[in-house]
């Protein structure tokens, strides 16, 4: 069973942007998808388990961007 949770992303300006969050998210053990989507600041992390959402917000800012769980 899949598991998706989402993020409000801020920052991204262009499609290097959303691909840059992309590549650093994806590497966060336990992530199998990622969906970026800068017009909406939003991101969507696929996983097969739960994962650590303070991982994926420091590989958002690794990318150089802000992150926070959507709704938060």
């Amino acid at each position: 069973m899949s598991i998706k949770t989402n993020y409000t992303v801020t920052g991204m300006t262009c499609g290097h942007c959303e691909a840059s969050v992309k590549e650093e998210v994806s590497e966060v053990p336990g992530v199998t998808a990622v969906e970026v989507d800068r017009a909406n600041n939003a991101m969507t992390v696929v996983s097969d388990e739960s994962i650590d959402q303070a991982k994926v917000i420091d590989a958002v800012e690794e990318a150089g961007y802000e992150a926070r769980p959507a709704g938060a």
